[in-house]
């Protein structure tokens, strides 16, 4: 089984959404609707305020941030400088709640979407049209990542994350996050690492892509 280390806490009080780039980790916040962007060491290197009602999930496109504002079954593209909203779109395959993991690629928006128990591609260019949709692990998906061509996503409730066929869905490959290490949220990668944060105990941690 891959080391799991737990590097540092995050400095809002429930995470829930992670996405890292060159600047560092952005992490939105449940509680707070906070979105902060930390070093990989866990120094907080910007707080913006946001528009999201309970986010727990964020990706940004080199441009700006997208947030899945789950309570109000919202994806809301955001300034990354100011926190405020640009534009706000209704979340596919939302219920009571929305979603949670957000990736960006070639231009397209990714989704994971708990009630649905699916994965949506979405042209956020042609009216925020859904152009493909693949199963979700099981029905708490959260993060979710590429590697490469392959789409990978934390399934909260088996302590996972999968490696998943982006055409079809099907299961690849997983790895475990047994207990008692901190459960699996928001979910992103970065040179050979998946990072992910628990919502219940504050902790960012690493996860090696391969042992």
């Amino acid at each position: 089984m891959p080391k799991i280390e737990r590097l540092f806490d995050s400095p809002g009080p429930q995470p829930n959404g992670m996405q890292a780039t060159e600047e560092g980790l952005w992490i939105i916040d449940q509680q707070t609707d906070e979105v902060h962007l930390v070093s990989y060491q866990g120094t907080v290197k910007k707080k913006l305020e946001t528009g999201s009602d309970r986010g727990s999930g964020v990706t940004h496109t080199g441009s700006n941030l997208w947030l899945a504002s789950t309570y109000s079954c919202e994806i809301l593209s955001t300034d990354p400088e100011t926190g405020e909203t640009l534009a706000s779109y209704e979340t596919p395959g939302a219920g009571q709640t929305g979603a949670h993991g957000l990736e960006w690629r070639d231009n397209k928006l990714w989704i994971a979407v708990p009630p649905s128990a699916t994965i949506y591609q979405v042209d956020v260019d042609k009216d925020f049209t859904v152009i493909h949709t693949i199963p979700a692990p099981d029905d708490r998906p959260h993060g979710i990542a590429w590697v490469g061509d392959d789409l990978w996503c934390v399934e909260t409730n088996h302590r996972a994350i999968y490696k998943l066929n982006p055409d079809d869905g099907s299961h690849i490959d997983k790895i475990e996050i047994p207990e008692p290490h901190p459960e699996p949220h928001g979910m992103t990668y970065w040179d050979g690492f998946f990072w992910y944060c628990d919502a219940h105990t504050t902790a960012v941690c690493r996860v090696a892509l391969s042992s």
